[in-house]
């Protein structure tokens, strides 16, 4: 479909993002079509001196290098007025995925603020909710939905884009919002710190909170200023790997050959106990991601019986995982209600990735969807303050507490956003892309 648009609609869609440079436009165009339009220089630079002609296009700036001008280019107001939305990306279908994220974060939210932590700094969560404690538990199960939606959302986004691309891309999406979460709680733990039984409470120094600015405290052996951050860790892991196919150039079949020898390495991993290729293969949590991105390609090419096979495949290997995740080291809860729940999130993932069309687009969906990241960062320890001096000081009914404190959590969470996401990651993105740029090819 995106082929049928023409090189000028293409153009007018990448840039989009901001100004570019000629090849960066090249690369864009290649991404908005899902890889199926490649520019030529020539092609390129004869559309932008039409489209200029038109004042839809206009020169950004010059930068010198290597003794030449690199010339950016940006939308006029007339162009960004005629500029087509992205013709690949179907907003119904990430909405969808947004809406799902959220309740991913929610769900977590929920689990950690009513299991595993002093409450009144003597009596757990279940102490006071008995019923309700033994339903939420399973909330934990929303980051295993967080891996399988990583996949799908991943594999989207790089589809057409370069090495560098991707690493600027998950950089600028990641870092920014990561920093000032560990600022903020740091801050509020320090200044209001809470007594009693907390996961992970220990002492950190400066320098413990200097290196989690890095995101690989985990492999350092050093610990974390707030406890969710261990997903992260699994998440890097998951990005140098598909980082391989990145490189190779991402098509279904290589991606396919991929998620085929992952799963296969994964379980070869387990089976053969050994550490170091537990670590580099994502241990239990590889097939959620392999699914995500089965799930995406079966959203881009359709079902396919291999597809359906990877599929499987996945969801039996995440079945054994989960019985150990759930069994008497791990949980020690019962088994089937998180076999349904998983079972349920592979149904919904899939709903979306086939039948995205008939589900509803509401764009708060998508802003939804923007808050998770930061929720999921700030709502652990900061959440705990909030409900442990909310008991203290107004003696409200335990789960009024909680539920509020969910939805306060999501102020904090639009503030980075707004202020901290929006602002600055497109400009970490842009500063780590041109850092990638060859800088020895000559351009207009």
């Amino acid at each position: 479909m995106s082929a049928l648009l023409g090189p000028a609609s293409l153009i007018l869609t990448a840039l989009t993002r901001g100004p570019l440079s000629g090849s960066a436009v090249i690369r864009e165009v290649t991404a908005v079509s899902e890889g199926e339009v490649r520019l030529q220089p020539g092609t390129l630079y004869g559309t932008l001196d039409r489209l200029a002609e038109r004042k839809l296009v206009a020169v950004d700036r010059e930068e010198a290098a290597d003794g030449r001008l690199r010339r950016y280019y940006r939308l006029t107001a007339r162009g960004r007025a005629a500029a087509p939305t992205s013709p690949t990306r179907g907003p119904h279908r990430l909405a969808a995925l947004d809406g799902l994220r959220l309740i991913a974060a929610l769900a977590v939210a929920v689990h950690h603020y009513t299991t595993y932590w002093a409450l009144d700094g003597v009596h757990t969560p279940a102490y006071f909710l008995p019923d309700a404690s033994r339903v939420t538990i399973y909330g934990f199960l929303g980051v295993e939905l967080f891996f399988m939606i990583s996949g799908f959302a991943i594999c989207m986004s790089s589809w057409g884009r370069t090495l560098g691309y991707f690493f600027a891309s998950r950089a600028g999406r990641l870092y920014p919002a990561y920093w000032t979460c560990i600022v903020a709680t740091f801050a509020v733990t320090t200044l209001l710190p809470i007594s009693g039984h907390i996961p992970q409470r220990v002492p950190l120094s400066w320098a413990d909170v200097g290196v989690n600015f890095t995101m690989v405290q985990e492999p350092l052996g050093v610990p974390a200023v707030d406890n969710v951050y261990w997903t992260l860790w699994a998440e890097l892991r998951f990005y140098l790997l598909f980082a391989v196919v990145v490189a190779w150039g991402v098509t279904y079949q290589r991606t396919v050959i991929f998620l085929l020898g992952w799963l296969l390495a994964a379980c070869a991993a387990t089976s053969l106990d050994v550490p170091l290729l537990k670590v580099i293969t994502v241990g239990e949590f590889a097939g959620y991601f392999v699914a995500g991105v089965a799930i995406y390609l079966m959203h881009r090419f359709g079902p396919t019986p291999l597809l359906w096979l990877i599929l499987g495949l996945s969801w039996w290997v995440n079945m054994h995982r989960l019985a150990e995740r759930v069994g008497p080291h791990g949980f020690g809860v019962a088994l089937w209600p998180a076999v349904v729940i998983v079972t349920l999130g592979y149904a919904i993932l899939v709903l979306i990735a086939l039948g995205g069309r008939g589900l509803p687009g509401w764009r708060w969906l998508t802003l939804a969807g923007a808050l998770t990241y930061p929720f999921y960062l700030l709502h652990q320890r900061i959440g705990y303050t909030i409900i442990r001096y909310g008991y203290e000081l107004t003696g409200l009914p335990v789960g009024v507490l909680i539920g509020a404190t969910v939805v306060i959590m999501l102020g904090p969470a639009w503030l980075v956003y707004r202020y901290i996401e929006r602002p600055f990651g497109p400009r970490l993105r842009a500063a780590l892309r041109r850092a990638f740029e060859p800088r020895t090819r000559p351009e207009r």
